[in-house]
C-alpha cells in the first residue's frame, strides 16, 4: 500500500528551506564574456562555493592573467562602472584571475556606489553570505533595496527573501510577496516558485491554490527550476489548484527527476509502483528508488517501500533495475552538464 507522500508535508506544513538554494539564484551572471550559467537550481548544495565549483568553468590559462582581464582592469581603474562590476564577477568566479572574494567585493562596491544596479545586488549578496565582507544582514538589505528599486530582478528576489526570513528587516510576508512578485513578473524563476508557495500557504497573500499553480508552472516551464517542477507535479498528483491528473503529475515529476531532484525521483518511483499516470513497472520503480537510496536521501517511509519492493522482485529483475538506475544516472549527469 502506498504510504502518505512526504512531499505533501514538505510543501504544505514543513516547507523546504527558503534560504539556500535561493543564494545560488542571486549569483551574478558569468556570461559577461564566456559561457552562461546552467542548471542554477543545483540540487542539495551545502555552500555557495560548492555551487560555484559545480556551475563554473574558466580560471587562469597557464597561471597568466587573461587579456580580457587586463583590458577590463584598465577601464575599471578609470572609473567605468560596468568594467568595475565585470572585474568583481571575474574575481568572484576566479575567471581569468585567482578567485578572491575580498577583491570581488571591492570592485562590486566601486560600481555599486556609482548606482550600477547589478553591482548593488552582488554587493548585497556578499553581505548576505559574508563573502569578502563581514556577514551583515542590514547592509545586505540596504544594497538589495538600492538595486531592487531600480528594477533589478535578482535584487528584488533577494529583498523578498530578507523580508520572508526577517533578516535585516522585521519579518513581513506581505513585503516578501510584494518583492517576489516584482521579480516574478520579470521572469525570475526562483521568485515565481517562492510566490507560488506563498499563495499555496496563504503567506502575505490570500490562500489561492490556482494562483500557486500558476506561478509554479511559470517557474517549472523554465527548465532549470526542478523544485518548481516537483511542486507542480505534486499539485497535479493531489488536485491542488489544477484538476487531478496523474499523467501530468508523472510528466512534471519526470522533468525534475531527470535533473536529479531526489523528491521527484521518489514520487516518480511511486507512480511506477502504483501504475498511476504511467504503466505499472516494478523494475522502473526500483531503479528510481535506487537512485535516491544510493545518495542516502530516501525518507524513512520510502525506505520501507523500497525494502518491500525489493522482496517482491526476482534476482533477475533486481539486476535489470540496477542497470536501469545506472542508465538514468548517466542521463542525469548528461543533462546537468548541458
Amino acid at each position: 500500500q502506498r504510504l502518505p507522500s512526504p512531499l505533501q508535508s514538505a510543501f504544505a506544513a514543513q516547507p523546504l528551506p527558503h534560504s539556500f538554494p535561493i543564494s545560488a539564484c542571486l549569483l551574478p551572471p558569468k556570461s559577461l564574456k564566456t559561457k552562461k550559467l546552467s542548471n542554477i537550481a543545483m540540487k542539495q548544495i551545502s555552500s555557495l562555493l560548492a555551487a560555484v565549483a559545480l556551475l563554473c568553468g574558466g580560471g587562469m590559462a597557464n597561471g597568466q592573467e587573461s587579456e580580457f582581464f587586463k583590458a577590463t582592469k584598465i577601464k575599471a581603474e578609470q572609473g567605468d562602472a560596468e568594467a568595475q562590476y565585470t572585474l568583481g564577477v571575474m574575481y568572484f568566479f576566479g575567471d581569468g584571475v585567482p578567485q578572491d572574494d575580498v577583491e570581488a567585493a571591492k570592485w562590486y562596491r566601486k560600481a555599486a556606489e556609482q548606482g550600477f544596479e547589478a553591482a548593488q545586488n552582488s554587493l548585497g549578496m556578499m553581505y548576505h553570505l559574508g563573502k569578502g565582507v563581514p556577514q551583515d544582514d542590514v547592509e545586505a538589505v540596504k544594497w538589495y533595496r538600492k538595486a531592487a528599486e531600480q528594477g533589478d530582478a535578482k535584487a528584488q528576489l533577494g529583498l523578498g527573501l530578507m523580508y520572508y526570513l526577517g533578516k535585516g528587516v522585521p519579518q513581513d510576508y506581505a513585503e516578501a510577496a510584494k518583492w517576489y512578485r516584482k521579480a516574478a513578473e520579470q521572469g525570475e524563476g526562483c521568485a515565481q516558485e517562492k510566490l507560488g508557495k506563498m499563495y499555496y500557504k496563504g503567506e502575505g497573500v490570500p490562500q489561492d491554490c490556482m494562483e500557486a499553480a500558476h506561478w509554479c508552472r511559470k517557474a517549472a516551464e523554465q527548465r532549470v527550476w526542478d523544485h518548481a517542477q516537483l511542486y507542480l507535479g505534486w499539485m497535479y498528483h493531489e488536485g491542488k489548484g489544477v484538476p487531478q491528473d496523474y499523467v501530468e503529475a508523472a510528466k512534471w515529476y519526470r522533468k525534475a527527476a531527470e535533473q536529479g531532484e531526489a523528491g521527484a525521483q521518489e514520487e516518480l518511483g511511486e507512480m511506477y509502483l502504483d501504475g498511476k499516470g504511467v504503466p505499472q513497472d516494478y523494475v522502473e520503480a526500483y531503479a528510481w528508488f535506487l537512485l535516491v537510496k544510493t545518495e542516502d536521501l530516501l525518507s524513512n517511509k520510502q525506505v520501507e517501500i523500497f525494502s518491500d519492493l525489493e522482496k517482491r522482485l526476482t534476482a533477475e529483475q533486481i539486476e535489470k533495475g540496477k542497470a536501469r538506475a545506472e542508465e538514468l544516472r548517466r542521463l542525469i549527469e548528461q543533462k546537468s552538464a548541458e
